[in-house]
């Protein structure tokens, strides 16, 4: 099949594809109705779901994906729009109507979808749409990925908006974004211990959308870092550390482009640990030798993992070497052991970075009680065995601030905040933004809590706030990712 063909349907294609989006459109309306209304086990409801496999299997046939995106109150099926009429007004209604109900924006359908695929992901549809959730889009994604549905995929209806409005609405759109990312990279991690193929084309797009949030909406993305989910570690670690190196990249000077391929190996930096055994990478405590020679060997295991899966120029390059040197020190000490001399590359330097910071901070089965942010920045920068490349640690100080988002802290008001943001300003790195959690009184405040700016001059000079003292949000019953959701 032609790149043209690929494409944007041509001239010829667009009836093709008319007729088509009319079948699927009333097919998945059907398939939803007979689901609503009677068992699994039904005659209906079986025949409904034939015809719906049926007529997405024949146009995957000769089209490589289906995509059919909303917006505003039209639908467009691989670009063409649908028109509303008499005869599809009900189904056109209907599907339309769940879109919205989840906030979808997309929902594209791979060659290959089986038909169990469409019965898990219609039910999910039916099940969630009758329950009460904060955001039914992210508990959706969330049942996706644990479900086995890798042919059908999701962006919200906000990831394509160009511009954000106010503030709840920027959160929303990464919180969104983040929940996206945990879902792929579990995705993907639990298709190589399966020994399955993985959807990289779903990889790139959860990327894509990291990357769009750092470049317009940093602060609410890396306010998401400070999530504590022990189950999710593995995840959450793998898109925290996309997410901080993105905005190192951004920070040094990066393209779009080049800020993609970061991104995407910082998202596939640690698939080796796929390949480890998962009670040796959740074991409380320390590892005995043996394995921690296995734990070592998840570098070149990734690399060897990425390679298998390049998939013709999918995965970049840089990625599969980062995935070998994530653990290698500035003087190629550290782990694998290099075979002959070399310099790290610069990828592999910033995701380092990222990894070390990403990782010291947040509870893991290990290492219960998170190192507070500043003493991990402080240890980066002054401790030269570490490995870290200095003017990489520096990058990330200048990215984060001297308290970074998440930090817990106690102001001379006697008040205790969370810290929501840094400033552009180096001379005033140590006053950001933050939101009081706990009054000077003792008395807790509801998340999001209250801004304030620890830079506003007291009327009699100096400054109305400042801090004191970081502090462990545990010893106050605070939960900083509480903050910034």
């Amino acid at each position: 099949m032609s790149d043209e063909t690929r494409g944007r349907p041509r001239e010829g294609d667009e009836a093709f594809v008319r007729s088509s989006a009319r079948g699927i459109l009333l097919t998945l309306h059907s398939a939803l109705r007979a689901l609503k209304l009677y068992p699994v086990e039904n005659a209906t409801v079986q025949k409904a779901l034939d015809e719906l496999q049926a007529t997405t299997t024949a146009f995957l046939g000769v089209e490589p994906e289906i995509e059919l995106r909303l917006a505003g109150d039209f639908l467009f099926l691989s670009g063409v729009r649908l028109r509303l009429e008499l005869d599809n007004f009900a189904a056109f209604s209907g599907v339309l109507s769940i879109l919205r109900a989840f906030d979808i924006g997309v929902l594209r359908i791979h060659a290959g979808v089986e038909r169990r695929e469409w019965l898990a992901f219609l039910s999910m549809l039916l099940s969630l749409a009758n329950q009460s959730f904060d955001d039914r889009y992210v508990a959706l994604i969330e049942r996706m990925a644990q479900a086995s549905v890798p042919n059908i995929e999701l962006e919200p209806s906000t990831a394509t908006n160009e511009e954000i409005g106010d503030d709840r609405e920027a959160k929303e759109v990464a919180k969104r974004t983040y929940a996206q990312g945990v879902a792929v990279t579990k995705e993907v991690v639990n298709s190589v211990r399966m020994g399955r193929a993985s959807s990289l084309k779903k990889v790139k797009r959860a990327v894509q959308m990291i990357v769009d949030q750092v470049l317009t909406n940093e602060t609410s993305i890396i306010g998401l870092t400070t999530l504590r989910d022990y189950d999710e570690y593995t995840f959450m670690h793998s898109v925290n550390v996309c997410i901080f190196a993105v905005a190192l990249g951004r920070k040094i000077g990066f393209s779009k482009l080049q800020l993609y391929d970061l991104g995407m190996t910082a998202l596939l930096h640690d698939i080796g640990k796929a390949k480890v055994p998962i009670e040796i990478t959740t074991k409380p405590g320390s590892l005995e030798e043996e394995e921690w020679r296995m734990m070592q060997a998840h570098p070149w295991r990734g690399a060897m993992t990425l390679f298998g899966m390049r998939g013709y120029d999918e995965i970049p390059y840089r990625a599969i070497l980062v995935a070998h040197e994530h653990h290698m020190k500035t003087d190629l000490t550290g782990y694998p052991r290099h075979v002959r001399p070399r310099q790290l590359g610069l990828f592999s330097r910033i995701v380092a970075v990222a990894d070390g910071f990403a990782a010291a901070t947040t509870r893991r089965s290990y290492q219960t009680v998170p190192i507070e942010p500043d003493q991990v920045l402080k240890e980066m920068w002054n401790n030269p065995r570490r490995g870290y490349d200095p003017m990489i640690v520096k990058a990330l100080i200048n990215l984060i601030g001297v308290y970074p988002i998440g930090t817990c802290v106690i102001l001379d008001t006697f008040e205790v905040a969370i810290v929501a943001s840094t400033v552009s300003d180096r001379d005033a790195l140590n006053r950001p933004l933050v939101r009081i959690a706990i009054d000077a009184n003792g008395g807790a405040i509801a998340a999001p809590g209250i801004a304030v700016d620890l830079q506003e001059a007291a009327p009699a000079g100096g400054f109305v706030r400042s801090i004191v003292k970081v502090t462990s949000p545990e010893r106050y019953g605070l939960v900083p990712g509480d903050f910034f959701v």
